[in-house]
């Protein structure tokens, strides 16, 4: 019941009842989305409530506020109610992969493998939206032993790897129909989170 549809123009778009932001060069895909009219198009379809997910450069679109930008700022479409960091764990060498458990995937016993390339980090979750709008549920985390050093005065560096409550071990959340990875799950053959984003953002009512 799926079919997949290459967007690159406004009408592209307009056939899409649900779509997928990739990974890639955020400032990039911003530029690019301006240039051939879909910025503002773009916008209305998040706000719309259309199920979007967005992954690595996907993620930082979405979000609220982005730090880190390269200079003249970062173009975002928001929906979600996160700051992030771009490339918050470092330049391309500081790569890496890591299990995750992941709540409401298909076979939840088997390790998620993240691939994590120059990804965007999670600085902090805003608080919760007045109702009606959908609370954030996050979906997985990482161990804050995976967790760059911060310079930031404000953020306590944690040793703890079992402590959930540093948002910036936070990998994949999902707020209403609009999910968030960090990572690159297409990377993988693994497809379970193309299943769950099917099944529980565009399928489920």
């Amino acid at each position: 019941k799926v079919k997949p549809l290459l967007v690159k123009t406004v009408q592209d778009l307009a056939a899409c009842d649900a779509l997928i932001i990739p990974g890639g060069e955020s400032t990039t895909i911003a530029l690019l989305a301006r240039l051939s009219g879909l910025l503002e198009p773009l916008r209305e379809f998040v706000k719309s409530g259309k199920p979007v997910w967005g992954t690595c450069a996907g993620a930082i679109l979405l979000s609220e506020e982005v730090r880190g930008t390269k200079k003249g700022g970062q173009e975002t479409l928001g929906g979600v109610g996160i700051v992030v960091e771009r490339n918050g764990w470092g330049s391309q060498v500081e790569s890496f992969e890591a299990s995750l458990e992941v709540d409401g995937l298909r076979d939840p016993n088997r390790p998620f493998l993240g691939v994590f390339i120059r990804s965007p980090l999670i600085v902090s979750i805003l608080p919760p939206p007045l109702p009606p709008a959908p609370a954030i549920q996050v979906l997985a985390r990482l161990t804050a032993d995976h967790l760059p050093i911060s310079d930031d005065p404000n953020i306590v560096n944690d040793d703890d790897p079992t402590d959930p409550r540093d948002d910036r071990t936070v990998v994949a959340l999902r707020q209403g129909r609009v999910l968030i990875t960090t990572f690159h799950p297409e990377l993988t053959k693994d497809d379970r989170f193309h299943e769950y984003f099917i099944k529980q953002c565009i399928l489920a009512k």
